[in-house]
């Protein structure tokens, strides 16, 4: 038995599929089911369930590919230990960061972070929280941006900073003219909301059951650009991040921004990563980089003047392919 193998195993259960699984692996089909087979014959047990259009483990399959990957994950960590021992701050990062998030927060952070770490390369992935929850708990990325609360005792979280959240109402709107307004005012309004799988729909969903507002079950977005387009077409009213309000994202003259004037509905972000992390010590630095934001970057935006608005729309905005 050795890693190879083990890599074949974690491959074929996570593609359940042999010619995928060879294809991840850049090696042929008739070698990684040859190699499987060895695998089965060392451990004397069956892992693999061989059916004419798909593949499942067995039992003792799904058990071997669970330990595997944890083994996997340690030889790769004990790699990246060996490596940062020499130099600390160079190197690759895998760090992953949510949708509603990486547009508005990157283009404030990575400056700051090529900056203070000229030799590191940080390679970025954007997915929905579960599933950058998912390949954290695989080893697949070494840390994640990610909204707090996150439930798991295996994880370190290291809080970054507090984002409020603000109105967004059409033009002509009956709260359009307000620059504030109170939690309790939103019982009356029914929200736009993100769909299924986005963490800000959570967010916005928990906002709604402390003021009374409901959701327009009418119309779910795939995205923070689309919510806030349907918005600027008058369907309705949602909540925005404070960061997805700020430049350089252009601004919409016929969108107000209404701040909160009592409760100031919020989420926390954090960084996150393994506690058998290698690298921990260097993740705490690179956090205290995403999390020293100029403190009016973070602060609740009012409803702005339309001339302004047409002024600062000439900056384009952000570009992102959202799942």
């Amino acid at each position: 038995m050795n890693l190879r193998d083990l890599k074949y195993l974690v491959a074929l259960a996570d593609h359940r599929h042999f010619g995928r699984a060879a294809a991840a692996c850049y090696v042929s089909q008739p070698t990684l089911s040859t190699q499987i087979r060895k695998l089965e014959d060392e451990l004397g047990v069956p892992l693999v369930e061989r059916a004419p259009r798909k593949v499942m483990l067995t039992p003792a399959g799904r058990e071997a590919a669970e330990r595997a990957r944890r083994i996997v994950a340690e030889v790769e960590q004990m790699k990246e230990a060996a490596r940062r021992s020499q130099d600390p701050e160079a190197g690759a990062v895998r760090l992953g960061i949510f949708p509603t998030l990486a547009p508005y927060l990157l283009p404030h952070v990575i400056p700051r972070v090529r900056a203070r770490f000229p030799q590191l390369e940080l390679l970025l992935v954007e997915e929905k929280s579960d599933e950058l929850l998912a390949r954290l708990r695989d080893g697949k990325l070494d840390a994640a941006v990610l909204a707090l609360p996150v439930h798991d005792e295996q994880l370190h979280t290291e809080f970054l900073f507090e984002e409020p959240f603000v109105l967004a109402v059409p033009d002509g709107h009956p709260l359009a003219g307000r620059e504030a307004l109170a939690l309790d005012e939103l019982s009356e309004q029914r929200l736009l909301l993100l769909e299924d799988g986005h963490c800000l729909r959570e967010q916005a969903l928990d906002v709604c059951r402390l003021s009374g507002a409901h959701e327009k079950t009418e119309f779910r977005a795939t995205s923070l650009e689309t919510l806030r387009q349907m918005v600027a077409a008058n369907v309705g009213v949602t909540l925005l991040p404070a960061l997805a309000v700020k430049p350089p994202v252009a601004r919409s003259d016929n969108i107000h921004l209404l701040r909160f004037s009592d409760s100031h509905p919020s989420r926390s972000i954090a960084m996150v990563w393994r506690r058998s992390s290698a690298m921990s010590g260097f993740l705490e630095r690179l956090a205290q980089v995403f999390g020293d934001l100029p403190a009016d970057l973070l602060a609740p935006t009012g409803a702005v003047p339309a001339a302004a608005a047409r002024q600062s729309a000439a900056v384009p905005p952000p570009r992102s392919d959202w799942g």
